[in-house]
């Protein structure tokens, strides 16, 4: 089967620049739409990625995302939320974007291009048969993650692609294929819009299921959160409060005093 880029195929819409606001607007919330059914179709697959992750993770293994542009983007956004979130070491999901940190913020040029840089830069990190690596590319031609995912499958890493092109070069380097494809963009190529937002979601689906399976939320609580603002410490003063039926002054002193809701109520209960 030839490889066909749905995602640069010309968009559905046309004279963009002649429409008023509220018709460009209605019109990206139609093509919007379309991408939680085009990632629900994805959920075995994810399924399958979030057993192997939280199995090697049980045993001291690692998530690794690499990407470049805005899945690079989206990767390493990804991985820096699960620290505060869940109160989880930043060394436990790493993501690495093609031209380095600089990329978050302005393109580097050529980096994607360079097929061996991102196994060079996991080399780094011992990345080992414990990890998992996923690669992110939403047009599924990324040499950077193509040359990645390929030495780490031979090392036999378990390997996942987030594509959003069916049977692409990316996925068919990896083990665990993921393709969401929610069709052509709504400025024709612009995958930060309906693509990205899939990669998104299936990056929230991916390390939210691993976090609970791993034990870090109760019930529907983030209660290993990191306490770094007052917006943290209000919150999780109130989850103690609603577990314990403290004070809300009894409730911020037990929390601040062990440093996350879990270890608050569970000093309690000790």
């Amino acid at each position: 089967m030839s490889f066909i880029k749905i995602t640069e195929q010309s968009s559905f819409y046309d004279n963009l620049e002649q429409k008023p606001v509220l018709e460009i607007l209605t019109e990206i919330n139609r093509e919007d739409r379309k991408v939680a059914l085009a990632v629900q179709k994805t959920i075995p697959e994810i399924e399958k990625l979030v057993t192997g992750i939280v199995a090697r993770m049980q045993r001291g293994g690692r998530l690794f995302y690499i990407g470049a542009g805005t899945s690079g983007r989206l990767g390493v956004l990804d991985a820096s939320e699960i620290p505060p979130t869940f109160g989880m070491p930043d060394t436990y999901v790493i993501g690495l974007i093609a031209g380095g940190d600089v990329a978050l913020r302005k393109p580097v040029e050529a980096a994607e291009d360079n097929l061996e840089k991102a196994w060079e830069e996991l080399t780094a990190c011992d990345i080992n048969q414990n990890d998992v690596l996923v690669g992110i590319a939403a047009s599924g031609t990324t040499p950077y993650v193509i040359g990645a995912l390929r030495r780490a499958r031979k090392e036999g890493i378990l390997t996942a692609a987030i594509c959003c092109n069916p049977g692409s070069p990316v996925a068919a380097e990896a083990e665990i294929k993921i393709e969401p494809i929610v069709g052509p963009e709504y400025v024709t190529g612009s995958t930060r819009m309906k693509a990205g937002t899939a990669q998104k979601m299936v990056l929230n689906m991916i390390t939210t299921s691993t976090m609970i399976k791993l034990g870090r939320v109760k019930g529907n609580r983030m209660v290993n959160m990191q306490l770094t603002n007052q917006k943290l410490v209000d919150r999780g003063t109130r989850m103690i409060i609603d577990e314990l039926g403290l004070s809300y002054e009894q409730a911020k002193n037990l929390l601040l005093l062990h440093g996350s809701v879990k270890n608050a109520i569970n000093s309690y209960h000790s």
